[in-house]
């Protein structure tokens, strides 16, 4: 069997990778010439996606490459600390990790090639149909299945139904950045995310090993637009972010007016619900197939296991339309529930004055008698035995 997989990426040379060690030779087809692990910001990985790396063989390099999470700490705009929630869950390794997107998607991508996965870097990708990917040059590459691991805005989701729903704005564009040595650092919780539901923005700031803080700021507004962005400088970009921040207790103001932009006016898709996962031996993973707002923290997370559990169906399945099918029966319910997890979680960041004052009363109870250890175990304790066979 051979599976053309479009799209790099996290998704894409996690599935490369599965699908080798399924015994199933893999394409995976990238449009950028090069994967830069230093651009863009940092994402955090649940104990779940951490634990899906394992039958990757890229848990140890990829955890090297970030650093621990244990808790996130929450507080609201008047500076009132709301409640915590641990991220440890009850799988081995005892936390998530928090590390560059750009750097998880270049060790997934390394391993790959290195594994023996044909990763074809510069490729774009033109027309996809059954059995068939045709690049923008004319050159086509055939497979038994093709998988789309192109993301949001999925061309694979495309050909499967053209009716498909397109990602949804969530009314949040993301801003990320790094503020080097600051003392600031030791002021902040250690191993964790302070989360602040500011008066006009939400802001997270997580210190590093080295006396670093990685930030970022969810900014409640109208989607970018492409000229918005690129006639916008770094300088203005953190003026603006400033204003919103400066009346907010805490360091993120202060954060932000020293720090440095990695990501600017970056525009938050969520995917509820896309009806059809396969057909014709085409088939969606990740985020092409439901994409969870980042307030779920999950995105990454549920794509490696995605990758995973579609290399056992493909591998234990009598043939592609049942391994297909398989895949998705033993998916969807689990990643919806997540994405509608997700959209709950965000609808949160983008509260009034009014929904502040009611957040900072009724948070700390939630956190305590709600959303706790236990009810979150569904999420970080999900585990995936790679020798279990899948029906």
């Amino acid at each position: 069997m051979r599976a053309v997989v479009v799209g790099g990426g996290v998704a894409g040379p996690a599935v490369g990778l599965a699908l080798h060690r399924a015994g199933i030779d893999a394409v995976v087809l990238e449009r950028r010439a090069v994967v830069d692990p230093d651009e863009g910001s940092y994402l955090t990985l649940g104990p779940n996606g951490l634990d899906a790396l394992t039958p990757l063989g890229v848990r140890g390099p990829v955890e090297a490459a970030g650093f621990p999470t244990r808790r996130n700490v929450l507080q609201g705009s008047t500076g009132r600390a709301l409640g915590a929630l641990s991220l440890t869950g009850t799988l081995p390794g005892g936390a998530a990790l928090t590390l560059k997107r750009s750097r998880l998607a270049a060790e997934l991508t390394t391993h790959a090639a290195r594994a023996g996965v044909d990763v074809r870097l510069g490729a774009h990708v033109g027309r996809v149909g059954p059995g068939v990917v045709t690049l923008d040059d004319g050159t086509t590459v055939r497979g038994d299945v093709v998988i789309g691991a192109d993301g949001v805005h999925s061309r694979v989701r495309r050909a499967i139904d053209p009716t498909a729903p397109a990602g949804r704005y969530v009314g949040l564009t993301n801003f990320g950045g790094i503020t080097r040595g600051t003392p600031l650092a030791d002021t902040l919780p250690p191993a964790a995310w302070l989360l602040v539901f500011g008066s006009r923005a939400f802001f997270g700031a997580h210190p590093t090993p080295d006396g670093d803080v990685v930030w970022f700021v969810n900014v409640p507004r109208a989607r970018t637009t492409p000229e918005e962005r690129a006639g916008t400088s770094e300088v203005r970009w953190r003026e603006h972010l400033h204003e919103l921040l400066r009346d907010d207790p805490g360091p993120a103001a202060e954060l932000v007016a020293a720090g440095r932009l990695e990501l600017a006016g970056d525009n938050t898709f969520d995917l509820p619900h896309v009806p059809t996962w396969s057909r014709d031996g085409m088939v969606v993973v990740g985020d092409a197939a439901h994409a969870p707002s980042p307030s779920s923290g999950q995105g990454a997370s549920i794509a490696l296991e995605d990758a995973v559990v579609l290399a056992q169906a493909l591998r234990d399945a009598p043939d592609v339309t049942t391994a297909l099918a398989t895949y998705e029966h033993l998916r969807r319910p689990r990643v919806e529930r997540v994405v509608a997890a997700g959209a709950r979680s965000g609808s949160a960041k983008i509260a009034g004055p009014l929904g502040r004052r009611v957040q900072d009363l009724v948070m700390p109870l939630v956190l305590r008698h709600v959303v706790t250890d236990r009810s979150t175990a569904w999420m970080y304790d999900h585990r995936i035995d790679w020798d279990a066979r899948v029906a």
